[in-house]
């Protein structure tokens, strides 16, 4: 296995048992979603060759920037299953925000709106070219919805930001939604 693939492994693995299913490591996250690094380099060591500097090079060259190390502790940033509190603070969202989906999707999105579905929140991208990203991973045509985030806020939603960027809502009312923000 290349280095890049084994990294690219590891750091789905690292995504898999930090934000959905610790116990499949062996591991406990607090309420907000830490685990010692030590235990997770345990975890890690014992299923692939890496080392702790590699485990480190991981989550400092993660390009989507899942994971924060502090004192020896480490969690996914954000897009848990599990139940934890990262105990964000709302702040006031821009103008709009955006989310890349499938255009499949846009049928039940315009009767039920945007919903967390088994994640704690509905995730959304600053800019287009973001959300464009995020809606290419999907297959076949995709959908980039336009978020009325001043509005939401200025209506009593809250948003949040995790520590890569990413924005966070509860759900998105359909009212909020316009549906050719970049579709191509």
């Amino acid at each position: 296995m290349t280095q890049a693939k084994l990294e690219t492994e590891v750091s789905k693995y690292m995504s898999y048992v930090l934000r959905h299913a610790p116990e499949a490591a062996g591991l406990t996250l607090d309420a907000e979603g830490w685990v010692s690094f030590d235990e997770l380099e345990k975890a890690l060591t014992s299923k692939y060759d890496v080392s702790r500097a590699d485990i480190i090079e991981i989550v400092e060259n993660n390009p989507k920037n899942r994971f924060t190390i502090v004192d020896n502790r480490i969690r996914a940033n954000q897009g848990h299953s599990v139940d934890v509190d990262l105990a964000l603070t709302p702040v006031e969202p821009p103008a709009a925000l955006y989310h890349g989906t499938s255009s499949a999707n846009w049928h039940s999105i315009e009767r039920e709106g945007l919903k967390k579905m088994q994640r704690h929140h509905v995730h959304l991208s600053a800019d287009v070219e973001t959300a464009k990203i995020v809606a290419t991973r999907r297959k076949g045509e995709y959908l980039i919805l336009r978020v009325d985030a001043a509005r939401m806020f200025s209506e009593g939603h809250s948003f949040f930001v995790s520590d890569n960027g990413v924005w966070l809502a509860e759900s998105v009312p359909v009212q909020y939604l316009s549906p050719d923000a970049g579709t191509p």
